[in-house]
């Protein structure tokens, strides 16, 4: 279940990503698969290929893009890897301070 994220917070990443550019967007995140995890960061990408190539910098594999949403194709970065790559991309974020 996602919350705390706000409607124009969810349009701006949506802009972004059909316009062909890379979106991050952070919010809060319960499931329990992940018990450790409290928020998640969708990277998301319309041009598939651009979105693959930016993964595999961090080791992400093409096969991990969630396309049930045709129009918003993302990864979901979870945890340390999650503050990992947000670190190096130079994106600061409260929600995942202190999340491991």
């Amino acid at each position: 279940m996602a919350f705390g994220i706000k409607r124009h917070e969810l349009d701006e990443w949506k802009a972004k990503i059909e316009k062909g550019e890379l979106a991050f967007l952070t919010h809060y995140w319960i499931d329990d698969r992940f018990p450790d995890c409290s928020t998640v960061t969708k990277v998301g990408c319309r041009d598939l290929e651009k979105l693959a190539q930016w993964g595999r910098k961090y080791g992400l594999r093409p096969e991990w893009i969630d396309k049930r949403k045709i129009d918003y194709p993302h990864f979901d970065l979870l945890g340390t890897k999650q503050a990992e790559i947000l670190k190096q991309e130079g994106i600061e974020n409260p929600l995942i301070e202190g999340e491991k």
